[in-house]
């Protein structure tokens, strides 16, 4: 008998009872459901929530992979910097991908665990079938974490995002919040020394013999501490640099928006405003630092002297603006809210990174507050487009 088959016996025996949600769930995902439409006139599209769910974690594994590679890779070079002269000849060995292995896959594999873990437990306690909405969070967790964050303290960090993020408010479609940046905002509050410092970037920096000459500091964080940046504009936007594992590479980045947008899965608004917000706020620090108004001895100097350009191959911006602030269920939904949203974000991240060099990454903060903002950004610009036909309602009736 086949598993297709098996399942299929599961939920007829189960059907009707609390586990009936867990059974249905497995079959889904696996198989095609045996329940189609039937009769009467309907209407068929192939963009179905499990499908839009996978082209999201497709234009994601590019960026997987390379984290893996640069897991690897941030390793040894801190260890031997002679092999940051040939970075292309050293990056994609297989010793570099052993790292992304031991290290990363199993974050991949906690996140789904417990996230969907959570997800059947509630399924099976309300009595209603498990969605497909934590199959983006699950991969996209594992990618805005530093390389070292223990299995444990990611397991906490998940149960607390999908219950407190997720769940209490209906679940799928039903969250303010994106899930996966309320776990990594529970991260940096509950355990502030392993999402920030100089030491949690790169793996094993603390434990390896000769530990002081390992250094794990991101770009960020030395810009913040006015410090020397080793890398160059060419490793910034590649991704051959410090950082968490999926958002280093802006190149990569950039080619899954790009697929995104192809296939009308992310909102090009929200990108290119988002982009569009961070630059604005980058020459306005820049023209403040030209104007001398603030000295290269201000803590903020650093941050603020940097490029508006180079602020958009850096941190975690990139990947945020494309996998993140472009959330269907957290975002706005008007088009004109889209470009309000969008700018909002990228320009209060770069405000938070320069007036927050203990943790000169604002991006996340940035799109979660805009989360909670986003329907009042939709009401109004509702309520600007009622006003405007009610006016022109008037001049056609006069």
């Amino acid at each position: 008998m086949s598993l297709k088959q098996n399942l299929h016996n599961l939920k007829e025996k189960y059907k009707g009872t609390k586990m009936a949600p867990a059974f249905n769930a497995i079959h889904t995902f696996l198989y095609m459901p045996n329940e189609v439409t039937h009769g009467g006139t309907h209407i068929k599209a192939a963009d179905d929530l499990k499908r839009t769910m996978n082209i999201v974690i497709i234009s994601l594994l590019p960026c997987l992979l390379f984290g893996m590679f640069n897991a690897g890779y941030q390793h040894y070079a801190a260890i031997d910097p002679s092999l940051r002269d040939n970075v292309l000849a050293n990056f994609f060995t297989f010793d570099n991908l052993w790292i992304g292995i031991i290290k990363v896959l199993p974050l991949v594999i906690v996140s789904y665990a417990v996230g969907l873990g959570v997800e059947f437990i509630f399924a099976i306690i309300k009595g209603h079938e498990v969605e497909e909405g934590y199959l983006v969070t699950g991969m996209l967790v594992p990618l805005i974490v530093p390389v070292d964050t223990p299995l444990w303290m990611l397991a906490v960090a998940v149960i607390f995002g999908v219950v407190i993020g997720k769940e209490v408010f209906g679940g799928t479609g039903m969250n303010i919040l994106n899930p996966a940046l309320t776990i990594r905002a529970f991260l940096f509050f509950a355990y502030p020394t392993w999402m920030s410092g100089d030491k949690v970037w790169v793996h094993d920096a603390v434990n390896r013999s000769g530990a002081d000459a390992i250094s794990g500091e991101t770009i960020l964080g030395s810009y913040a501490q006015n410090q020397e940046v080793i890398y160059s504009n060419w490793d910034k936007f590649m991704g051959f640099i410090p950082g968490s594992v999926g958002e280093t590479s802006t190149f990569l980045i950039l080619l899954g928006a790009a697929f995104l947008i192809f296939t009308k899965i992310g909102s090009w608004r929200i990108i290119v405003s988002t982009f569009l917000g961070a630059a604005v706020m980058g020459m306005i620090f820049n023209q403040v630092v030209a104007a001398d108004i603030i000295t290269s001895s201000s803590k903020f100097y650093g941050l603020m002297s940097t490029a508006w350009w180079e602020h958009l191959m850096i941190g975690g911006l990139a990947f945020g603006a494309v996998y993140m602030a472009t959330d269907p269920v957290t975002a706005s939904q008007t088009n004109k809210g889209k470009w309000i949203y969008g700018f909002l974000i990228g320009f209060i991240s770069i405000m938070i990174r320069v007036f927050n060099p203990a943790y000169p990454e604002g991006v996340f903060l940035a799109i979660l507050l805009m989360n909670v903002f986003a329907p009042t950004i939709d009401h109004y610009v509702v309520q600007g487009n009622v006003k405007n036909r009610l006016k022109r309602a008037k001049v056609k009736t006069a």
